[in-house]
């Protein structure tokens, strides 16, 4: 067995970026930047008007204005004024040629079509963007390794760009191995249980922003377990088995990855729960076998499969680290670092229970696991832990 240091180390070194790909804008949220964006127009392209109000020449800010044209945001006409003149404007219309400043609309008053202006702090210039004023063509829009947020793209949108090349997200195959297990919303047969672990790795992958996901289901036998992880590596980046990872007579996870030809990287990890946590890659594929307990299957998806899906996606960690003041004691064997379910608030944490690994009750309302060192013995209330946030 590896160290939970290890593992980590292990991961970060075998597993790679994956090849950038250039997607369509909308598909583009939350991933990461290859290439830096440059900008293809000067934005604004025109003058415009920041405001609803009128268009004037500011040299004329003290005559009576006649009101020449209506300009509304999006009319395309080509409108002039000359001296003595204005132009009704509204946000985001062009400025007509000559006008060079905008008066508030509630700072003018308005009579027989003249416009008279009660604004003595109003300066030239005043409610116009000017061309480029937002972003220059050719300038740098967004550099290389930003992740893309919803502001993002609405911003490289304004530009005129409607596609970015990126880092993707993994392609994901989830194995469910287990002759056991039933979908839910059958009747339960005797000595059947409800299959949880596709669902609940689904929310988590797709919480990662993983949109292709597979579920393949394989039935505890070699040659099962063998096809469809063949399958699963032709079609995906990610693979993940849950189940038929340990040493038991219907464990065949790791003899089905040897004979596709994966690398294992490590097996067993001083840990619990999930100590039989696989780790393998085949050229630039990754696979993990996932110990079949729905809690050992979250936990290990969290502090691991996550780790390797940044990798992949070129991000950093989204597990957040943070120091907490334990409210309960706890004790163990030293040897293995333990992974407890708890709620993190305000600097404090709790330790929930129940912790056996088949259990999902606790990891239903945690918001954070509780790191327990290797080495460690005894935990008692006041003491301070490391404790590593749950993404939402």
């Amino acid at each position: 067995m590896i160290s939970v240091k290890e593992a980590k180390e292990k991961i970060a070194e075998k597993v790679g970026s994956l090849q950038p790909k250039v997607l369509a804008l909308e598909h583009a949220n939350g991933l990461v930047l290859a290439e830096p964006v440059l900008a293809k127009f000067d934005i604004p392209s025109f003058r415009q008007s920041s405001m609803d109000g009128y268009a004037f020449r500011f040299c004329d800010k003290k005559l009576p204005l006649e009101i020449q044209n209506k300009i509304a945001a999006g009319d395309s006409s080509s409108y002039s004024i000359s001296k003595k003149e204005t132009a009704r404007i509204f946000t985001g219309a062009a400025l007509p040629e000559n006008a060079d400043t905008v008066v508030m609309q509630e700072k003018v008053s308005v009579k027989d079509d003249k416009v008279l202006i009660h604004d003595e702090h109003l300066k030239e210039g005043d409610f116009v963007r000017q061309i480029g004023s937002e972003i220059k063509a050719g300038q740098v829009a967004l550099e290389k390794g930003m992740i893309l947020k919803p502001a993002s793209i609405g911003f490289l949108a304004a530009t005129g760009i409607n596609e970015v090349c990126v880092y993707p997200s993994p392609v994901v195959t989830v194995v469910i191995t287990g002759n056991e297990l039933q979908p839910p919303g059958t009747e339960l047969s005797f000595g059947k249980v409800y299959d949880s672990n596709s669902y609940s790795l689904s929310a988590a992958l797709k919480n990662a922003r993983i949109e292709k996901i597979k579920i393949a289901y394989a039935e505890d036998k070699p040659e099962a377990v063998e096809d469809i992880l063949k399958t699963a590596l032709d079609e995906s980046d990610l693979v993940l088995l849950t189940g038929g990872v340990s040493v038991g007579d219907y464990d065949f996870v790791v003899e089905a990855a040897e004979n596709c030809g994966v690398t294992k990287h490590f097996h067993k990890i001083k840990q619990k729960p999930g100590k039989p946590l696989y780790f393998g890659t085949k050229d630039e594929k990754v696979i993990f076998g996932l110990p079949g307990n729905p809690g050992s299957v979250l936990t290990c998806y969290y502090e691991y499969v996550l780790l390797a899906i940044e990798k992949m996606a070129n991000k950093a960690t989204a597990l957040q680290k943070q120091k907490a003041i334990l409210q309960n004691d706890y004790s163990k064997k030293a040897g293995l670092t333990h992974f407890l379910k708890g709620t993190y608030e305000e600097g404090k944490v709790k330790m929930l229970s129940p912790q056996a690994s088949f259990q999902l009750r606790s990891f239903a309302i945690a918001n954070c696991l509780i790191v327990v060192d290797e080495e460690a013995e005894t935990l008692k209330e006041g003491d301070e832990v490391e404790v590593h946030l749950i993404p939402t």
